[in-house]
């Protein structure tokens, strides 16, 4: 996208200009409102990014330049930036005050130090455009003395001053070293830096070479800025045969290619009386023998013995071409697929990578494969069963089945009466239960620590720290203490209880031809009931010691299906033995489902508990972060992106 405009940017004898304009551009066409789509999405983006660790977009030049640059005058009118910039103590503030004729900046050979940058502009410029849009995050402020620009603050302050005989579309500034100790100065040095167009680069035999300095106009290069050098305080003649080459290793270690170029000698007395020559020097790119692009340096004094009036050097800049120029090379640096928004979407990806990888690992190594969680108490369901099927009974078979219930509760009392004479008391079947399944959980709970510890080894630099938290301290006493408590309140019989009748009524619901087969021997049942429960009776009791235990179990048993009334009941043992016709292994089939279903529910009890306890958020962050390539906010920003790159 980068239009080549180092041509003809400046044209020699040509009157100072009343105003400009910026000539068409099909490439810059409808930029403004695609930046300025482009700033929002990436706002929206941001706090996404930042949550998955990526650095936010302060302090990343390609945001700085859509912000300072290319938001404030992608749709203004031509007015041109210029900046003066430099290193501390050489002069910079001199020729500052000699382009807009006057003592603006304060000059001192004790190196003063600007802090904060002086702008001129033309007489009227700020009732037409805001400066406060045009240099975004400094506080403006009219210009009054020459001192108020040196003051520490740690506000970004703008120092304005409007004269009448600059150009009226040109703003001139001076600006904070960009070597300064403060590192305050070095930020506002590169806004200003990042809103100009023009750069009049102040170098001495001492900071052409300096790394700072280097640095500043590397990037400098990077976005295109036409860069006009001035170096000060050459020692003449005897320094003619140096600042060339001073100015090529200037040039080779930034990219730099100076539009112009000029000289002005060692002359305290000249420059604080403003009567400094510049003295303009020709500055030819030639190709080496090997090669390679090298510079050549003519001496030849093509402004005079008095040198250049900089104002009107700058006044006979064509301000459209490199206004162009310069927002088109910001557009490129935005766009670059390194160090641009692309580098900053990539940067994303791979960081929602890493958490991919993260979220995959935790998921795929299962934290406790528990094949033994404990069943329900078949007693306890078929009690359970019982109790709803005797709800779904209506006429005959709900009287008759009422009555042996009762009758046979009547029968179970001795047998239960001897039974705790000599054994005790038995223990609760859902007792038992709760006991195996703490059993159960410990072990689970030994299980999860032990991945943990394996996981955390793996060295996953996502996992690693948050796991690292997990196993250290006291999390696992923690951990069992509030499991204990929460386990200490489950009420197993009212969980079997929901259970049954949420099972049982989908049963009823979707297996409506089943449902009314079993209400069918239910009722025939009820009408033989009378003589098989005598016998099974009799049979099962009256012939067997009732002390001892086997028999006591056989009684139980019978009297058991005797006084039922439930599917199991209905049909005998071989509903829950599988030796049946294809209906009873249906039944049977049914039953062992309610079976899987309630230790479903309590391993999912723990499972939660162990998550809200333990992991927390962390496997849901994990897929957040994982997924930010595909959320709508990362699409909005490429889909404005790649409309930029075919502009």
């Amino acid at each position: 996208m980068r239009l080549d405009l180092r041509r003809n940017i400046l044209t020699r004898n040509q009157p100072m200009p009343t105003a400009t304009t910026i000539p068409s551009s099909p490439k810059l066409a409808g930029c403004s409102a695609l930046a300025r789509r482009l700033e929002a999405e990436l706002r929206r983006l941001e706090p996404l990014a930042n949550e998955a660790g990526v650095p936010g977009l302060g302090g990343r030049e390609w945001h700085e330049l859509l912000v300072r640059k290319l938001l404030p005058q992608l749709a203004a009118d031509a007015w041109l930036v210029v900046a003066v910039v430099g290193g501390t103590n050489i002069g910079k503030s001199i020729v500052f005050n000699h382009i807009v004729g006057g003592k603006i900046s304060a000059t001192s050979p004790l190196a003063s130090g600007t802090k904060h940058p002086v702008c001129v502009v033309p007489t009227g410029f700020s009732a037409r455009d805001s400066l406060a849009e045009i240099f975004p995050g400094f506080a403006l402020a009219e210009w009054a003395n020459a001192e108020e620009p040196l003051e520490d603050s740690s506000t970004h302050r703008l120092f304005v001053r409007e004269v009448g005989h600059t150009p009226p579309n040109l703003m001139v500034l001076d600006t904070p070293d960009i070597d300064s100790d403060a590192r305050v100065n070095w930020d506002r040095a590169d806004h200003i830096r990042q809103a100009a167009d023009v750069l009049i680069a102040v170098l001495t035999q001492q900071k052409y070479n300096d790394a700072a300095v280097k640095e500043f106009f590397r990037k400098a290069a990077q976005e295109d800025k036409v860069v006009i050098v001035v170096f000060n305080q050459v020692l003449l003649p005897e320094d003619e045969e140096y600042w060339p080459l001073w100015l090529e290793t200037f040039c080779d270690e930034t990219g730099i290619a100076p539009q112009l170029v000029y000289i002005a000698p060692n002359d305290r007395r000249a420059a604080d009386s403003l009567q400094l020559p510049f003295y303009e020097r020709e500055w030819i790119l030639a190709a080496s023998q090997n090669g390679n692009a090298t510079s050549a340096a003519s001496r030849t004094e093509s402004t005079g013995a008095k040198g250049a009036n900089l104002l009107e050097e700058l006044s006979r800049l064509k301000f459209g071409d490199i206004k162009l120029r310069t927002l088109q090379g910001s557009l490129n640096r935005l766009l670059d697929l390194r160090s641009g928004v692309p580098g900053y979407l990539r940067e994303i990806q791979q960081r929602s990578g890493e958490f991919s990888k993260a979220a995959e690992l935790l998921s795929t190594h299962e934290l406790a494969e528990i094949d033994d969680w404990p069943s329900a108490p078949n007693p306890v369901m078929v009690a359970e069963l019982r109790r709803w099927w005797a709800g779904q009974r209506e006429g005959l078979s709900r009287s008759v089945h009422g009555f042996y219930n009762t009758v046979g509760t009547g029968l179970m009392w001795p047998i239960r009466f001897a039974r705790d004479r000599i054994a005790g008391p038995p223990e609760s079947p859902l007792d038992a239960y709760r006991e195996r399944e703490w059993s159960t959980i410990l072990i689970a709970v030994d299980r999860v620590f032990e991945k943990f510890e394996f996981l955390a080894e793996l060295g996953n630099q996502l996992l690693k720290p948050r796991l690292a938290d997990l196993l250290s301290g006291s999390s696992r006493e923690k951990l069992l203490e509030t499991l204990r408590v929460r386990h200490a309140e489950v009420d197993f019989s009212e969980e079997l209880k929901r259970l049954i009748e949420r099972e049982m009524v989908k049963f009823r619901d979707e297996s409506p031809k089943y449902y009314e087969m079993f209400k069918r021997l239910d009722s025939v049942a009820a009408a033989v009931r009378p003589a098989t429960s005598v016998v099974l009776f009799i049979t099962g009791f009256g012939a067997v010691a009732p002390m001892a235990d086997t028999a006591l179990q056989g009684a139980l048993h019978v009297v058991g299906d005797v006084t039922g009334g439930t599917i199991a009941a209905a049909v005998g043992d071989s509903v829950l033995s599988g030796g049946a016709s294809s209906s009873m292994g249906y039944v049977e089939a049914k039953f062992r489902k309610l079976h899987a279903a309630f230790t479903a529910e309590r391993a999912a009890w723990f499972a939660k508990l162990l998550k809200s306890e333990l992991l927390g958020e962390l496997p849901e962050q994990l897929h957040a972060m994982s997924t930010i390539p595909e959320s709508e906010r990362f699409q909005a920003v490429s889909a404005t992106v790649q409309e930029l790159q075919m502009r």
